[in-house]
């Protein structure tokens, strides 16, 4: 059996997908559907069961899980960067993994966790997954924060030799439409170009930067499961990773490939930021992806333009947008 925790959320659902692709379905989703339409990315998904997120711990806390498990993927986490409620992040995404992971290191079960390009801060002190600098990091928002010690976490108890944590950057793609303002800006613009012909952006507050300018390392859903599967298929390889492209893009040339793959004149507009984010804001990321790919990793990551195409014309512009 194999347990992914956050298995109707975005990454979590497209991982389940590969599985099914690869035969799998020997699962157990655990998630918190509550009144959201995550339930929708597990329609036509095969698994076993599925399990609410406390009911799941519980059973976890009292060894009650079923035999057999080869692997936990936790991609469970509240992913909100604008979460306020610090008490709930420490509890729901720093003990609840320490928990997990524990369960698994006992148990000997392969774990991979998502940690997250948040705990980078606003880049000052690079992107690099190397252990050596992590305790350098100053997430910018309690969400960073969290998974920033989890990984610390585990590095002080000598673990990262043992487990895999995936630090996923800029992920757009199928299956993330739950996700309200957290929706990745491929998707939200190509709804407000269906519906106003213009897609909207946040100008720049940084001389160095012009409106658009900002710049994001973007990675295509369907090659970050690629990756979840290879280190599941490979599980002396842990530690630290970065999961982005190694390429940062703008949100300029971002807005022009969604504009071409919906075969429409390009109309941006840019406009303020709110101040509550202005002193939060990243204004560069770009993941340093020499440690993955020295790891033996295969997987070649899809340029920008081609995604987003496959995006918006296989998914987006279809009635059925689900993998």
């Amino acid at each position: 059996m194999y347990i992914v925790t956050g298995g109707a959320g975005f990454i979590g659902s497209a991982f389940v997908w590969k599985l099914n692709e690869m035969g799998i379905d020997d699962i157990m989703v655990v998630d918190n559907l509550s009144t959201t339409e995550k339930w929708k990315n597990l329609l036509g998904r095969r698994f076993d069961d599925y399990l609410h997120k406390d009911a799941f711990l519980e059973t976890l806390l009292e060894d009650g899980l079923p035999p057999g498990i080869q692997a936990v993927v936790h991609m469970g986490a509240c992913s909100s960067t604008t979460e306020v409620n610090a008490d709930y992040l420490m509890g729901n995404n720093y003990h609840y993994t320490m928990s997990l992971c524990h369960y698994c290191l006992e148990k000997n079960i392969r774990f991979i966790n998502a940690s997250s390009a948040a705990t980078y801060g606003d880049g000052s002190k690079g992107f690099s997954d190397d252990d050596a600098g992590m305790r350098s990091l100053r997430p910018l928002n309690m969400y960073g924060y969290s998974k920033h010690l989890f990984d610390l976490w585990a590095s002080r108890h000598g673990l990262l030799n043992i487990i895999a944590s995936l630090k996923f950057f800029n992920v757009f793609g199928p299956n993330e439409y739950h996700k309200g303002d957290m929706k990745s800006v491929v998707c939200k613009a190509y709804h407000q170009i269906k519906e106003t012909g213009k897609m909207r952006l946040f100008k720049s507050y940084r001389p160095d930067y012009p409106d658009g300018g900002q710049k994001r390392d973007f990675v295509y859903i369907k090659d970050c499961v690629e990756v979840l599967w290879w280190l599941l298929q490979n599980p002396e390889i842990n530690g630290v990773f970065n999961l982005g492209t190694g390429t940062a893009r703008t949100w300029n040339e971002l807005a022009k490939a969604v504009f071409k793959a919906m075969e429409v004149p390009e109309n941006i507009e840019y406009m303020d930021m709110p101040e509550s984010l202005r002193d939060k804001y990243q204004y560069f990321t770009q993941a340093e992806m020499e440690k993955l790919a020295q790891a033996g990793c295969p997987v070649e990551f899809t340029d920008l333009e081609v995604a987003v195409r496959d995006y918006v014309t296989g998914y987006l512009a279809q009635d059925d947008p689900y993998l």
